[in-house]
């Protein structure tokens, strides 16, 4: 057999890495390059282009392309993505109090429309006049729409009829509930896809980026995406359904940590520039999370791995807490530009601002800040208010000092939200420059690191002294909240797998006498059952520390710094579609799910059809995404009740799976 030359990539919060594999010799080489917001395509093309380089092939000799990323998780946990309007169809304004639907749809109009179905697929009559009337407005406002109907799993038709309208009448892009899930509880698949629609734009770009990147490239392989389950789905898909790409980085990770240590039984923690991502490897294989993906506070309707992603990297916001006797260093969950990296790119615009503000007699609200515009599409500023506007257009692409940006205190406020929409970076300390001031990571500028944190140490606490000695000082403070907090992320992960959900690592004093190994008549001490396997490319500054706290052996493995890429080349396809007999009366069978609703009067006969059902659409799906020749698993359960004796079908699921590895170019 051929040997099968493959290009990983994985675009992250702050590198895009790229490795050349080999399906005989494994990795052949790797990169990284800066992860470049306002263009994609820069830094796929910096990464890949120098692991081309390195491997010294042609480009024209790749045969599989697969793509894994941390954007989508990144932007759920930060609070990101474009400004979407929710559509409810027979739902009701007392549906948004549950699964936290109210709360993440507070950033956009929610329109309730009458209709919907019942359990078994028959309808109330649909009112589409409310959103008529809406349209124009609403095209002006935002940028994408969700549409959730009342069990638009058993039938799907109201959403197909709002959608088409929508695509009509305002031809912005439209996700439907009934393609993301067929699982039950409406207020989650509303969540769930209001999620998917703030991200279109986002995976959209992605995707562009690098299908313009292979196309320059004259590079000809398929294109696949890491869903968040560890399987791949075409970039056309991807396209429609990037909800299901949260966790795409973690789940490549997770196959990567695998292939390049051989551990089946280990915690994996792969530290990024945005997140922590914590998941446990158990008999070789990445346990799923049975309750969907929990990201950014919000539990969905997509199968992922069970990994919890936490607000901490190494370009987590420093927040010093003045309020009491002694200061608090908390890390996180925003991400902010280090100032080391905007340093390293407008050194003469950031280091003679910093040196000012240093050299300052007085201390001024805001130092040590800056702002600067991520390059998105004015189209991505829709429904901004007055202020934010405003201050959105003195925002340029260099960097501004927020001493002198922002002159009034709401402003902050309104750059926090412009922040929030994806539209403005804010630059400030980070543990990557505690890092660049001690001398243990020097890719970017240490100078800007160093007057960054000058300026931040010599901030007061209440005892009314500098909250450090001096950079070097508060540097190290920095390192080892850093340490204390994954340890935490860690434990929270494992104790979670374990059933112990009432535990708080960061709020237990028994978990913290046991991580300060303080003495006493009673002696607490913890430690994990396996191996901790760090990854990321900061995991040999870091994990070796983490793993001593929490008494494991610490595994880094060659490649940890690419471990997504390599994982993104190793998966395969997998497509899981769920059909639903039920019987609403006796002698009466309606199959449900994956079209429309037929009706039978033998339950023999609903069931084969819903076998025949199931295994077409899993075929379907999967030939969208490339693979021709599946194999199929079929797997049946019922739920039956016993009435005066005889058996009742209350319902019976039938799912197929179609998988197989993707077909790579000839």
């Amino acid at each position: 057999m051929a040997d099968i030359i493959s290009l990983g990539i994985d675009t992250g919060g702050t590198y895009t890495d790229a490795v050349i594999f080999s399906d005989a010799r494994g990795v052949i080489a790797k990169a990284k390059s800066l992860t470049t917001r306002h263009d994609l395509s820069e830094g796929i093309a910096g990464a890949a282009d120098a692991a081309l380089a390195a491997a010294q092939i042609d480009s024209r000799e790749i045969r599989l392309v697969s793509l894994s990323t941390t954007l989508a998780t990144n932007a759920l946990v930060e609070g990101q993505g474009q400004r979407v309007a929710l559509v409810m169809i027979g739902f009701g304004e007392d549906d948004l109090a549950r699964d936290g639907l109210g709360e993440a749809a507070r950033a956009g109009p929610v329109i309730f429309l009458p209709g919907g179905h019942d359990v078994h697929g028959r309808e109330t009559p649909l009112e589409m006049e409310r959103l008529q009337v809406a349209l124009p407005q609403l095209a002006q406002e935002v940028s994408a729409f969700a549409v959730a109907g009342y069990f638009a799993v058993r039938n799907p038709a109201h959403e197909q009829r709002v959608r088409d309208l929508i695509l009509r009448d305002a031809g912005l892009p439209v996700t439907c509930s009934h393609e993301l899930s067929s699982r039950l509880g409406g207020p989650r698949r509303a969540l769930t896809t209001l999620l998917n629609a703030r991200l279109v734009g986002m995976i959209g770009r992605l995707v562009g980026a690098c299908e313009a990147y292979l196309s320059s490239r004259n590079i000809a392989a398929p294109l696949m995406v890491v869903r968040g389950d560890g399987a791949l789905i075409s970039a056309s898909e991807a396209r429609l359904r990037p909800i299901e790409t949260i966790l795409s980085g973690p789940a490549a990770s997770l196959a990567g940590a695998q292939f390049l240590t051989g551990l089946d039984n280990a915690v994996v923690s792969d530290i990024g520039g945005t997140t922590t991502d914590v998941a446990i490897l158990e008999n070789g294989r990445p346990k799923l999370d049975p309750d969907g993906a929990m990201v950014g506070g919000h539990r969905t309707m997509v199968e992922a791995v069970a990994m919890r992603t936490f607000g901490l990297g190494g370009d987590s916001e420093v927040r010093v807490d003045l309020a009491g006797l002694i200061a608090r260093i908390e890390l996180g969950p925003r991400r902010v530009l280090p100032l080391s990296l905007i340093g390293h790119r407008f050194s003469d615009i950031v280091i003679p601002a910093l040196e000012k503000q240093v050299g300052s007699v007085h201390a001024q609200r805001n130092e040590g800040l800056f702002a600067i515009r991520t390059g998105l599409p004015d189209s991505m500023a829709a429904g901004l208010s007055a202020q934010e506007a405003s201050l959105y257009a003195r925002i340029t692409d260099q960097p501004q000092p927020l001493t002198q940006l922002l002159t009034t205190a709401p402003q902050k406020s309104a750059l926090d939200r412009l922040a929030a929409r994806g539209l403005a970076h804010i630059s400030g300390i980070t543990p990557s420059d505690a890092l660049h001031v001690l001398g243990r990571q020097g890719q970017w500028n240490a100078a800007a690191a160093r007057l960054g944190l000058d300026l931040a140490a010599r901030q007061k606490g209440g005892n009314g002294k500098p909250i450090a000695a001096d950079a070097e000082d508060l540097a190290n403070r920095i390192v080892q909240r850093l340490t204390r907090q994954s340890s935490h992320a860690i434990l929270e992960a494992c104790l979670t797998d374990d059933g112990e959900t009432g535990i708080d690592p960061a709020k237990s004093r028994a978990i913290a006498r046991a991580l300060d190994r303080q003495p006493g008549v009673v002696r607490f001490s913890l430690a994990l059952d396996r191996p901790l396997i760090g990854l990321g490319a900061s995991a040999p500054v870091y994990y070796p520390a983490i793993a001593e706290e929490l008494a494991a052996p610490a595994v880094i493995p060659d490649h940890a710094d690419v471990a997504n890429a390599i994982g993104a080349v190793a998966g395969q396809i997998r497509e899981t579609v769920t059909v639903f007999v039920t019987s609403p009366e006796e002698g009466i069978f309606l199959l449900n799910g994956s079209g429309e609703t037929l009706r039978f009067v033998s339950e023999t006969e609903a069931l084969e059809a819903a076998r025949a059902r199931a295994i077409e659409h899993a075929r379907a799906l999967a030939a969208r995404n490339g693979l021709a020749e599946p194999h199929i698993e079929l797997m049946e359960d019922a739920d039956a009740a016993e009435i005066e004796g005889k058996r009742k079908l209350v319902e019976a699921r039938v799912r197929a799976v179609a998988s197989g590895r993707p077909r790579v170019a000839n």
